[in-house]
Parts: C-alpha cells; structure tokens; sequence
C-alpha cells in the first residue's frame, strides 16, 4: 500500500514536492509509523523504480523472441507509471543508487536487443540495439500520458506499436561513429551563459536538485550575481521551457508552409521534431519533465502549448489516415516522440551512423506513413508548395 501510494504522488506531483507525511497521509497511517517500513523518501523511490525495473528484467529472462511484444505490452500496462518515475525522478537519487538504477536498464536493454537478434538475426548488433531501446521507449510513451481505450483494444495496440518497432525496415551504416569533439565558442552574453548551463544541469539532475551556487560556477560566477540577469530560479527554467517551446512552434509553422499536402507535412514535422530533440536533448527533457516546477500561471501557459503542439500533429495525422480516431492517433503521435526523445540522449545511439534516417524511418512506421520516411529525410526541403492549413 505505501509503495503503491508513493508512486501515484510522486508521479503526480513529482519527487521534490512530496513529503514523507504526505505518503503517510495517503495510507492513512503516522509518520513514525512509515519509517518502521522506509528509511526515508529516497529510499521508497528506489523501491517503487527497482522493483518495476526488477519485474522487467524477471520478464524479460523468460520471454521468447515470438512472444516479446505481447510481454513487453502487459509489463506497460501493468508498471504504467515507472517510465516517468526512472526517467523523471530517478535523478534525485544518490549516485550510488543511480548507478544501480542504469546498470538494470542496461541489462534489460541488452536482454531486449538478444531477443530482437532471435527474432530477426540478420540484423547488426547496432541495429538489434537501436531497435531494443525503441520498442522500449515506445512502452514508455504510455507512461506520459493518460490516454486508454476500451480492453482489449488497448492493449492490442500497445503489442501492435511495439511490433511495428521490433519488425521495423533498418539498415545502419557500417562506418564507425566519428566521436570528434568540437569545443564550441564561447558565449559573450552572461545571461545566454547562464541559461545553457542552467538547462544543462536542469536536465541532468533535476530543477529541484540545482543550486543558484551550482548555476554561477558553472559560468565562472557566484550565486548571487545570477539575479543580475534573472529574479529567480524558476525565471530561468521559465526562459528555457519558453524558448524550446517557440522553436517547435516555428519548425511547425515552417513544416506547414512547405508541405504539398498532409502526408507531406506530417513527414516535415517528424524530420523538425528529430532535428530538434538530437541537438538540443537537454531541452527536450525539460520540455518533458521540467515544467511542473514552474509558477502555476506558466505551468498551465506551458502544458496548454505542449498540448496545442500534439493537437496539431494529431490533427494533421487524422488528415492523412481519415477513419483514425483522435485517441488512437494521439497515442501514435506521441509514440513516435518519444522514440526520439529517448534517443536523443542516449550518447551511443546518438553517434551511430544513419541514426537521423534510422529514426526518421521508425517514426514513420509507427504514424502509418511507412517507406515515406528515408526520401523526406535525405531532402525534406526540395519541393515547393502552397503549404497545409493547421
């Protein structure tokens, strides 16, 4: 009862804004009497997470490369919750627990990519990877949203998505990566300084678990001289979740423009979407899971963007697929964000060769727009048009 209790706040509230008595509260039990079963908030943290993590693996040890999707789709539905919690919370967590935590989502993306290997064993290890840690955000899109229909619909369509992933046409380079480093130029404006080194350290330990001290020696400052260019903390994370949002409005409006006609234009919007998420990942996480730490006002500002966002994707999707229900296309559209946002920050699938033609393509598959994908990529801007109406 308490572990279920905590993940449902910490889910809903997230981890920095959930107390102890909180969690008592929701059991109907004291306080003291909680920390005769928890040592304290991280420690039911780690619980809910690896015991999720702990169940998929189990799953995963005795799953068979023919039944996999079907698993894989009955582990979401029943540990729904636990995508936003390992990718959402777990940065709270001490770095002796957060190394636990990756070392069990490594295991099960390796045992997931094996059994992609039996099922298609003409594939690479590159590509039985990619495809591995795909199918494996594509069950973690239902964790970001609340959307379901009726069973055994439902779940019907998670195995389907998850199919389509696992069977999906890719073929990566042979070529190894090129991982030269660029350092970049260095920023004359402090404030611009302070808002990427901010979004840097947001997206990696967490709004809550960045200090004002932490933002300032990042950028050669102290703490204080930061309200200089911003009045507080959330200001800052307001200007990036801001500047994110703009930019994807853009790229929409862009997409829009030059789209011959909606199939065109939902292929646009895939190619601005994986441009986007690759080179600015720290950003796509905050869009993700940052902006519940704003002020009220512009939490509300912000999620009616992103929802607006997804409204036109889905609208457009619709357009393209004319007896596609809303819901269902909804679910498919932020499916294949999520494949590339997860992506995007993986640091070894984000230097495989192919992986912008690669995604492009796994995307398209799971949106029903499949061998559209490789051509839109190559050139997305060649033709000429009177646009699509959003």
């Amino acid at each position: 009862m308490i572990l279920r209790a905590a993940a449902d706040l910490f889910y809903e509230n997230g981890y920095a804004r959930v107390g102890m008595g909180d969690v008592a509260e929701a059991v109907s039990i004291g306080p003291s009497a909680l920390y005769r079963h928890f040592r304290g908030k991280q420690d039911l943290l780690v619980t809910v997470v690896g015991e999720a993590l702990e169940t998929m693996e189990s799953v995963l040890r005795t799953a068979t490369a023919a039944d996999l999707p079907a698993i894989i789709a009955a582990a979401t539905l029943q540990h729904r919750r636990v995508g936003v919690l390992v990718r959402r919370e777990s940065r709270q967590l001490s770095a002796e627990d957060r190394v636990s935590i990756r070392v069990s989502t490594k295991r099960i993306g390796a045992r997931f990519a094996e059994l992609v290997t039996e099922r298609r064993p003409g594939l690479t290890a590159a590509e039985a990877d990619l495809l591995a840690w795909s199918a494996l955000a594509t069950a973690n899109s239902f964790s970001f949203h609340s959307l379901s229909l009726p069973e055994p619909a439902f779940l019907a369509l998670i195995e389907e998505l998850i199919t389509v992933v696992v069977e999906a046409p890719i073929m990566l380079p042979a070529e190894p990566a090129d991982h030269t480093a660029h350092a970049g130029l260095t920023r004359q404006s402090r404030r611009e300084a302070i808002l990427a080194e901010a979004t840097r350290l947001f997206a990696r330990n967490g709004f809550a678990g960045v200090s004002l001290e932490e933002i300032g020696a990042g950028v050669g400052i102290s703490g204080p001289s930061v309200y200089n260019h911003f009045p507080a903390k959330s200001d800052i994370l307001m200007a990036a979740v801001f500047r994110g949002e703009e930019w994807l409005q853009m790229e929409m409006n862009r997409a829009f423009a030059r789209a011959a006609d909606p199939r065109d234009g939902m292929l646009r919007l895939l190619h601005s979407y994986g441009a986007f998420a690759f080179e600015n990942p720290d950003l796509i996480q905050l869009l993700i899971s940052e902006s519940m730490h704003l002020p009220e006002a512009e939490r509300h500002r912000a999620r009616s963007t992103q929802h607006a966002y997804i409204a036109e994707w889905v609208h457009l999707l619709v357009q393209v697929h004319p007896g596609l229900d809303a819901v269902t296309a909804r679910i498919r559209v932020q499916a294949a964000q999520t494949v590339m946002n997860d992506i995007a920050v993986m640091p070894h699938l984000q230097a495989q060769p192919g992986i912008d033609t690669a995604l492009l393509e796994l995307g398209a598959q799971l949106l029903g727009l499949a061998g559209d994908a490789p051509e839109a990529q190559a050139n997305p801007d060649q033709s000429t048009s009177a646009g699509v109406r959003s």
